[in-house]
């Protein structure tokens, strides 16, 4: 069921503090504007507790609370961390601890921020929507707030429920979580960066794969967006020079790296997309792409002298986990044919205006 990945063991708020967070952001009357609405709540989300309800036409939802005073604690927690981590003095100079600092923090800021979390799935749905095969669950915008979220309730199989399924069901929900992420990307630039895989329910009467939590999504300007596809291009038809010279106009590399770095980091993107390298059926199950690109972290920490790209952290955290949940599917699928595929599909997109938002614009049209 949705929010299936929470962990039914973490403490929940007590009635009388649930009753006081819905006051504040629903107001005195919120239990009205509910038809039903189940005070226990049936799971823990990340930062908050979910509950079931239905809408006064017995529509049936899922109301995610947050638990008081998780925003205001962000800016101190992770102060205490990197003053620990300071301490401690083991990290490398390569890790740019600063700058994984500052993105832990917007990231979590904006997982909190449930008003945007709606705005954000309210736009996936109209992204997503020329898709069949993709599910948003509705939002319900009246219902939600800074700290209450109330969407749409649906069902379906866990990655981890799915692992027994037949091998073609179990390469076509693998195949289409690759195409989402690429078509987020490249065709859209509106991507859900959370790589957990309890975001994705399997429908098997429906073939569709519902799409959950929406906190952790972001747009990529579209330079950001231009230069990576032509690193990816340049991987799948290994063409070493200009994955090396599209990695330096992005931000990658400076251009003073040592041959070591340069190689390393060349290597890890060819490694990246070996699955498309070849016009068949790529086996998830026996991969050893992830293994392969941690061993080259080492000398790219101890080699590098700039830190990525701040939309790589997000980025390369989803793509991590695509791969490792291709490989718990032990999925078998044509990575070439995608590939060539989102080639076609992909228009450059203009560079001239960074600071029109694609967000703001699917706002605009989602009203």
């Amino acid at each position: 069921a949705i929010f299936d990945r929470v962990r039914e063991s973490a403490d929940f708020m007590p009635k009388w503090q649930l009753e006081k967070v819905m006051r504040g952001e629903l107001g005195a009357d919120w239990m009205a504007k509910y038809g039903d609405f189940d005070v226990k709540p049936f799971a823990a989300a990340s930062i908050g507790q979910v509950h079931r309800a239905t809408l006064t036409d017995g529509t049936q939802v899922a109301v995610k609370v947050q638990y008081p005073g998780v925003a205001k604690s962000i800016d101190s927690d992770i102060r205490n961390l990197m003053a620990l981590l300071s301490v401690l003095a083991f990290l490398p100079q390569g890790l740019f601890i600063d700058n994984i600092a500052k993105h832990m923090k917007l990231e979590l800021a904006q997982e909190c921020d449930y008003a945007r979390e709606a705005q954000c799935g309210v736009n996936m749905k109209q992204v997503l929507s020329p898709y069949p095969e993709y599910y948003v669950p509705k939002v319900y915008k009246d219902l939600c707030s800074d700290q209450v979220l109330t969407t749409e309730y649906i069902t379906g199989l866990t990655i981890d429920q799915c692992t027994d399924l037949t091998q073609d069901t179990r390469n076509y929900i693998a195949e289409s979580i690759l195409k989402l992420v690429f078509r987020e990307l490249f065709l859209h630039r509106y991507m859900q960066t959370d790589p957990n895989w309890a975001n994705f329910l399997y429908n098997p009467e429906k073939n569709t794969i519902g799409l959950l939590d929406f906190g952790a999504t972001r747009e990529f300007r579209p330079k950001f967006v231009n230069t990576y596809f032509k690193i990816i291009d340049a991987a799948a038809h290994k063409d070493r020079e200009n994955v090396l010279k599209f990695s330096r106009e992005i931000g990658f590399l400076t251009g003073y790296e040592s041959k070591v770095m340069n190689d390393a980091h060349v290597d890890s993107v060819m490694l990246l997309a070996v699955p498309f390298h070849t016009d068949a059926p790529f086996d998830f199950g026996k991969q050893t792409i992830t293994h392969d690109i941690q061993e080259l972290s080492g000398v790219m920490l101890k080699e590098r002298l700039c830190p990525p790209p701040p939309e790589v952290y997000s980025l390369h955290r989803k793509l991590s986990g695509l791969f490792l949940l291709a490989g718990k599917l032990n999925s078998k699928f044509n990575c070439y044919q995608i590939w060539q595929d989102i080639r076609t599909s992909y228009r450059y997109f203009p560079e001239d205006n960074e600071t029109t938002t694609m967000s703001s614009n699917q706002e605009a049209k989602a009203k």
